[in-house]
């Protein structure tokens, strides 16, 4: 009798667990289609951000190519202010479009894409220059039977320091040093110098071999280069266009402008206020905070640089040498919190 009873017992729980088991197969089934039809959704939607994606670069590219052809002809017909100011607007337009397409831009194009706009805006600024009347430039004899040498301005009233001559600056370094460049500051070593709004209203700005200096820029330039600077302070009104950093070292700056580029840079402070995505290429340790700089004035400067206070994209930085997008770039970082307070001042 015990054995039937057990028998039957045993017989009840097998038929439990077989019930049990119809009830489940049915729940994986369901869970399996789900899980199907979110994959199913997914590639989908990948798909589709594809087609748009693609269908956006090839407006970009197309837009892109239209309005450089309009302001290559306006340049090489520009014998008028007008036609150069002309050039200049579709200039700020392409800056828009490019600052519109980062999100979807591969880096090779928006790099290529900005290097283009860069040779416009030096182009533009080279013709300007040809139509403006003659500018005094500063000469200098090192020797009885050298040639005088156009120079970009030593500091107001303040010699250079020992042992550290003034020289000219080369007229072409990758395209872009040409006889525009002729505000800014040269070859100087633990000075401070400073230029004034009615000096730099969109001037193109060139700062170059300079050590141990405090250069205050208070005022709207269109550009701002600069190059071959070691343990040197920069605080610089709103740029209109572009702002490009190379061969420097040990550097803090205060920057607003439209698009940053940084190149061959190490150990730099930069407090940014940028509308597009900041660039570096071929950097290390290189810091972004938010811009602080403030003077007398400053609010009129960015009205007329025609940069979006309310928009800065500061620490949103593409790293030309770091393609992995899932991992931090190594070459640069945000600057914490408690290294920004400083007195500009």
């Amino acid at each position: 009798m015990e054995t039937g009873g057990l028998s039957a017992a045993a017989l009840a729980n097998g038929d439990l667990g077989s019930q049990r088991e119809r009830t489940l197969v049915p729940e994986r089934l369901q869970k399996r289609e789900h899980e199907r039809q979110l994959e199913v959704e997914r590639r989908k939607q990948k798909r589709q951000d594809q087609e748009v994606e693609g269908e956006k670069s090839d407006f970009f590219a197309a837009a892109f190519a239209r309005e450089r052809s309009a302001v290559e002809e306006l340049l090489e017909s520009g014998e008028t202010i007008k036609r150069l100011e002309e050039a200049a607007a579709r200039l700020q337009g392409l800056q828009k479009l490019i600052n519109d397409s980062v999100l979807f831009l591969a880096a090779y194009d928006l790099r290529q894409a900005q290097e283009v706009l860069a040779r416009l805006q030096a182009a533009l600024a080279k013709r300007r220059q040809e139509l403006q009347p003659k500018k005094r430039f500063a000469f200098k004899t090192r020797k009885k039977d050298a040639a005088s040498t156009t120079q970009v301005d030593s500091a107001p009233d303040a010699p250079a320091a020992e042992g550290i001559l003034t020289s000219p600056l080369p007229l072409k370094e990758e395209g872009d040093f040409d006889s525009s460049w002729i505000c800014g500051f040269s070859n100087q070593q633990s000075q401070v110098l400073e230029k004034r709004a009615e000096e730099l209203h969109q001037q193109d700005v060139l700062l170059t071999q300079l050590r141990d200096c405090t250069i205050k820029l208070y005022g709207n330039p269109n550009t701002l280069r600069l190059t071959k600077a070691k343990g040197c302070t920069l605080l610089c009104g709103p740029v209109s266009t572009s702002v490009f950093l190379e061969d420097c070292s040990d550097c803090v700056l205060a920057v607003a402008c439209q698009q940053l580029r940084v190149h061959t840079t190490k150990d730099t402070r930069i407090f940014l206020q940028v509308t597009s995505r900041a660039i570096v290429e071929d950097c290390t340790g290189i810091q972004f905070a938010p811009y602080t700089w403030s003077y007398p004035g400053i609010d009129k400067d960015f009205e007329g640089s025609g940069l979006d206070k309310n928009k800065n994209n500061w620490n949103d930085v593409d790293d030309f040498n770091w393609l992995a997008r899932d991992v931090a770039s190594p070459n640069w970082n945000v600057l914490p919190e408690e290294e920004r307070r400083i007195q500009w001042d």
